[in-house]
């Protein structure tokens, strides 16, 4: 045991290696008692065990074999108390009394990758999948999730109890789907992931335009299976997205917390070290992949913006054609508004406005107030006024972001 025996100490240790250690933790937890619900379970009662005893005796050598190791008595204890389980006691018993350590690298990979498969699974709904994914692997509190997401915490919670409630209902495995799933349930993960980073990255509601810690925990959440599936380009195209996106996080809030737009952003306020990164992920990807995904794609047009020192030196016609490349996988209307921005960009407002008129009727874009804002800025730019003020003032009533709102009044109002 360490020598340090300070409470406050031992408790800022404990939350510091409960965000280290809490999913290779609840993963091993997992792989033993074939129940993530039941797993996290024994994970927090190991938690509380270190509450109550480290600020006495200190924290030990290695935090999380001893974390380890209380969780897997308790589940000895679990067992031997359930009759129903009984028929597991020796063969599990045997197997949790003679691991007193963590398990090897190897094996913590392992256990980590089939709880990301698990918690990302698709038969649960898509909220259920983001507060599950992060509470078992991003570590966060049930409040810090309902927080993060302007919902209520028994919400966050009712979606966590539901979501173990129906693997265990549905006895989904834990376990690495075989080679002719996995990539649809790939997609799922990165979907999650992705979400998350979305919404750190431009909040849907709320006072504030960006999360930072959403982004911060996606990121993590992204290194961590580009570590586990390293040969998986999409893998590694989502990673670059975020890593790029994040690397502008500075320079895309004001002193106040007001929105920076893209183009008026101080670009030497940008992260070079996380576009390194970001553009290193990237290369990856493309090596891995014959034809880059979605994830690539949208990398690539990331990769663009971070490359140009100034804002006229972007290679606004490449990220057209990144756009159109990416239109054609993904079929949706929010990449071809996108690409309505790009042309606009590239060839002039009106080039832009006549695509935009195209999907202008798009029922997923029904309630999308980012239609009208673009909209709105090329009616602007081709010196359409009036029309342009209506727009803004209809993007701003459809924003659930306060940040966004304003900046979309002060865009009608110098019109």
């Amino acid at each position: 045991m360490a020598s340090d025996t300070n409470p406050q100490a031992a408790n800022r240790a404990i939350e510091a290696v409960w965000r280290i250690e809490a999913a290779r933790l609840i993963a091993g937890l997992a792989r033993f008692v074939r129940d993530v619900g039941l797993a996290e379970e024994l994970a927090q009662d190991a938690l509380v065990a270190a509450l109550e005893q480290w600020p006495e005796t200190g924290v030990p050598r290695n935090p999380g074999a001893w974390l380890m190791t209380v969780a897997k008595r308790r589940a000895i204890d679990l067992i031997r108390r359930n009759e129903r389980l009984e028929r597991n006691l020796i063969e599990l018993g045997h197997r949790l009394d003679t691991e007193e350590d963590l398990p090897e690298v190897d094996e913590i990979e392992d256990d980590l990758l089939r709880l990301v498969f698990t918690a990302c699974h698709p038969t649960l709904s898509m909220e259920a999948r983001v507060a599950l994914t992060l509470r078992v692997l991003g570590g966060l509190t049930t409040d810090e999730i309902a927080r993060a997401f302007l919902v209520s915490e028994p919400t966050v919670a009712q979606r966590i109890v539901r979501a173990k409630r129906t693997l265990a209902d549905k006895k989904i495995p834990f376990e690495v789907p075989q080679t002719f799933e996995l990539s649809a349930r790939l997609a799922s993960v990165l979907e999650v992931i992705y979400l998350i980073f979305n919404e750190g990255y431009s909040a849907t509601a709320g006072d504030d335009w960006m999360r930072p810690a959403l982004c911060e925990d996606a990121l993590r959440l992204g290194r961590v299976l580009a570590g586990l599936m390293p040969k998986e380009p999409e893998v590694h195209g989502l990673v670059a997205l975020m890593e790029i996106q994040a690397s502008r996080s500075a320079a895309r809030v004001g002193p106040s917390g007001e929105p920076i737009l893209l183009l008026e952003q101080n670009r030497a306020r940008w992260d070079r070290l996380l576009i390194r990164r970001g553009l290193a992920a990237l290369d990856q990807a493309e090596q891995l992949g014959d034809e880059p995904g979605p994830y690539t794609l949208q990398a690539a047009i990331a990769a663009c913006h971070a490359r140009a020192l100034a804002p006229e030196d972007t290679d606004w016609e490449r990220i057209a054609s990144l756009y159109e490349a990416l239109a054609r996988l993904s079929r949706s209307p929010i990449v071809e508004l996108n690409r309505a921005v790009a042309l606009a960009m590239a060839y002039g407002p009106a080039v832009g406005l006549q695509l935009l008129d195209q999907i202008v009727d798009e029922p997923a874009l029904k309630d999308y107030h980012l239609l009208p804002s673009v909209r709105g800025d090329l009616l602007f730019k081709l010196g359409r006024r009036e029309e342009a003020r209506a727009e803004f003032e209809r993007a701003a009533t459809m924003t659930r972001n306060a940040r966004e709102r304003e900046l979309l009044g002060e865009r009608a109002a110098a019109c």
